[in-house]
């Protein structure tokens, strides 16, 4: 409880404020990443086995360009930002500034510990703000050495990182102490907790949450590019990411030539023993690895389905014959099992989506602008690809979040900015006019104001 009271100490003292200081801080986050970058990839492999090629895309390198991008602009983002003024109050003038928000918590999951982490710090360091770290317990390597980057990078005033238990550690802190902002990257589950907990004290929360993201094959889609988009990301980390294809539906015409265009493809990517795979990562524990086997029990394999408990070891798998009555199709797989479902009419497709509302990401591959069109209009979805498959999560341009239960608020670049300030709207009015028709009494001046206010 002190250490967040020196924390909101030092916010009050204005330190974090200037252009100059905040351009600095980032760039010695930059340098500091650079000089642990082999400790990090160690990490990683040591948690979820992932290849230093997989880490740079996405947690490392992907951290450094939206850092290289927050310095690029961040003197932009700072600057005042003029906006109309009405007939009303003219000659006044109108502007907004960016105020940061004070002390915010960002607690990360353990799928991408590195990268869900780091990434929302940067776009709180770059609006003002101090901010307390929680890593992912489940993720306890790569916890470790960002702990030791972050004491020796910052002054545990202006960053404080955090471990333990989070189911412990976090009501902690948000009953003893009231942040200014929260960041929750996670369970949809959980973040019902995290919500309702800042509820009690009106602070406002981002939630980064999941659902079962839908990928829609049309029949007129490219079946090899397709199965090439779809298995990169949807077994990329072993299926544990929030963005990954959750379930497929594809028209009935080109079910079969895609279910053997992906075993190519699987085959090609990760070799027939995956579990030796350079390119393929871990279940993180034991308890996810019992949740996602359950699923292999369900609807029919037709390719995969090998696993070994002692290597946290699930095949990559595509399943089909299941129904929405089955686990695999009421949860988020969060794993590396592939559900095929075929569709005959838009509207069937429609129906099965609409129940899980709201996903995090949807997909879609066609060749015609007239489907994807309706595809985009009639799928309420956080973000998504056209002919592609979670990688618009990687430019930083476009503003990262889901909506309903996968989550509220954005963030990534500008976004990120955006989040963790206050847009404070100003308006200066100069006294050199200061007509008395704006004063009392208002009697006979009814038809003026209507000609004004309109």
């Amino acid at each position: 409880m002190e250490q967040l009271l020196q924390m909101q100490r030092f916010f009050n003292s204005g330190t974090t404020r200037p252009y100059a200081f905040r351009k600095a801080q980032l760039i010695k986050f930059r340098d500091t990443i650079l000089k642990y970058e082999k400790q990090i990839h160690d990490a990683l492999y040591t948690d979820l086995k992932k290849s230093p090629e997989e880490c740079w895309v996405t947690e490392t390198g992907f951290v450094l360009a939206e850092l290289n991008n927050t310095i690029k602009h961040l003197k932009t983002w700072m600057q005042p930002g003029l906006v109309s003024t009405n007939l009303l109050n003219a000659p006044s003038k109108s502007f907004i500034l960016h105020e940061p928000l004070g002390v915010v918590l960002i607690i990360s999951p353990w799928n991408y510990p590195f990268q869900l982490l780091l990434t929302p710090l940067i776009g709180a360091m770059a609006a003002g703000n101090c901010i307390v770290l929680k890593s992912s317990e489940f993720a306890p390597a790569t916890s470790v050495v960002m702990k030791q980057m972050i004491e020796e990078c910052f002054n545990k005033e202006y960053v404080l990182f955090v471990e333990g238990d989070g189911a412990t550690v976090i009501p902690a802190m948000m009953n003893n102490f009231t942040f200014d902002h929260i960041f929750y990257t996670g369970s949809t589950a959980v973040g019902k907790i995290i919500y309702k907990m800042a509820a009690e004290k009106l602070v406002p929360v981002t939630l980064e949450l999941g659902g079962k993201n839908p990928c829609i094959v049309e029949e007129d889609a490219n079946i090899k590019v397709a199965a090439r988009r779809i298995a990169m990301t949807k077994f990329s980390n072993a299926g544990q990411m929030c963005v990954a294809p959750d379930y497929l539906l594809v028209h009935e015409s080109k079910k079969a030539a895609l279910v053997e265009a992906l075993k190519k493809i699987i085959l090609q990517f990760f070799s027939d023993k995956p579990e030796e795979s350079y390119n393929y990562g871990k279940i993180i524990n034991e308890k996810q690895f019992n949740r996602l086997v359950n699923y292999l029990q369900q609807g029919t394999i037709v390719y995969g389905g090998r696993f070994d408990k002692e290597k946290l070891f699930i095949e990559p798998t595509i399943i089909e014959n299941v129904n929405t009555g089955m686990g695999i199709m009421q949860e988020e797989i969060f794993g590396p099992i592939l559900p095929i479902i075929s569709f005959s009419s838009k509207e069937e497709a429609l129906q099965l989506i609409g129940q899980h509302k709201n996903p995090l990401a949807f997909y879609v591959f066609t060749s015609s602008h007239t489907k994807e069109n309706f595809w985009l209009n009639n799928v309420a979805f956080g973000g998504g690809c056209i002919n592609n498959a979670s990688w618009h999560l990687t430019n930083h341009h476009l503003p990262f979040g889901g909506r309903g239960f996968s989550g509220s608020g954005q963030y990534h670049g500008k976004a990120s900015f955006d989040t963790f300030s206050h847009k404070k709207s100003i308006m200066k009015t100069p006294t050199w006019f200061d007509p008395s028709i704006k004063y009392p009494p208002f009697k006979g001046k009814l038809k003026l104001f209507k000609w004004v206010i309109r």
